[in-house]
């Protein structure tokens, strides 16, 4: 009898552990940063549903722990980054992770609390800039297109201040965390801040950046996963989601330009 109520406690265990594996491959969780990123997966959400898929949304501060996250196999895919930076984390962590499709350019740009204009600037000014090496190259490049310093032609898209071959106005950059731009404002000139720290900080690219990155920018945000899963079928409904005529109606009627759909 023993014996018996073993066996069955058994099967009713591998029963319950099958049925939870069963739920979980039903279930996405993506790491994405507020916004705009966990906007337009919150909007996809009821979409998925009704295709099966549970998404559940983990919202990150920074632009490491998401990568990480995905690579450990924490989370199934993360939604924050352009694939600029995500070749450039791939080499320097030695990850294994690869883009699975564009969805959206947030213009970098150039906000300042104490000028206007760049007619404004001075001799000597601080302007702050991302201190990762993808975005902080962007943001010189940024500067360079509009006449403000120039770079060595070699420089490309990891340019860093060692590049910067002219400086008439001998701007002083000050690298510092991406999230921390919007917060030290009021410490420097101006600050090269990336589109998604813009607008959780309640800045409008379009009318408060004094300069900023062109629609034809290369920096499109991208879906994200672990190699070999980019074929996976729930992820292709998540991405055929956010490349929907509703995230794109819903970009171009709530953000102005400060968000572009790229796709």
């Amino acid at each position: 009898m023993k014996k018996i109520l073993l066996l069955f406690a058994l099967i009713l265990s591998l029963a319950l552990v099958g049925c939870g594996s069963e739920k979980d491959e039903n279930k996405l969780v993506v790491g994405a940063s507020p916004e705009p990123h966990s906007k337009l997966l919150e909007l996809v959400k009821d979409d998925l549903k009704e295709e099966g898929v549970e998404l559940e949304i983990k919202d990150y501060s920074d632009y490491v722990q998401p990568n990480l996250a995905v690579n450990d196999g924490d989370i199934d895919a993360n939604f924050f980054q352009h694939e600029p930076y995500l070749d450039n984390f791939v080499e320097e962590r030695n990850v294994d992770l690869v883009s699975v499709g564009k969805v959206h350019i947030e213009p970098m740009g150039l906000y300042s609390k104490k000028i206007k204009s760049l007619d404004e600037l001075e001799d000597g000014a601080k302007i702050s800039i991302p201190n990762d090496p993808t975005n902080g190259g962007r943001a010189l490049l940024l500067l360079q297109d509009n006449g403000i310093i120039k770079l060595d032609e070699k420089a490309g898209f990891n340019a860093t201040e060692k590049d910067i071959v002219d400086n008439p106005k001998n701007i002083e950059i000050q690298a510092l965390e991406a999230a921390q731009l919007s917060r030290t404002l009021d410490d420097v000139d101006a600050s090269i801040i990336n589109g998604n720290y813009a607008l959780e900080a309640d800045l409008n690219p379009v009318e408060d950046a004094l300069i900023l990155e062109r629609k034809d920018s290369p920096y499109a945000n991208i879906l994200v996963v672990k190699k070999g899963n980019e074929n996976n079928e729930n992820i292709q409904k998540l991405l055929k989601a956010l490349q929907s005529d509703k995230v794109k109606n819903y970009i171009e009627e709530n953000y102005d330009g400060g968000v572009i759909p790229s796709f």
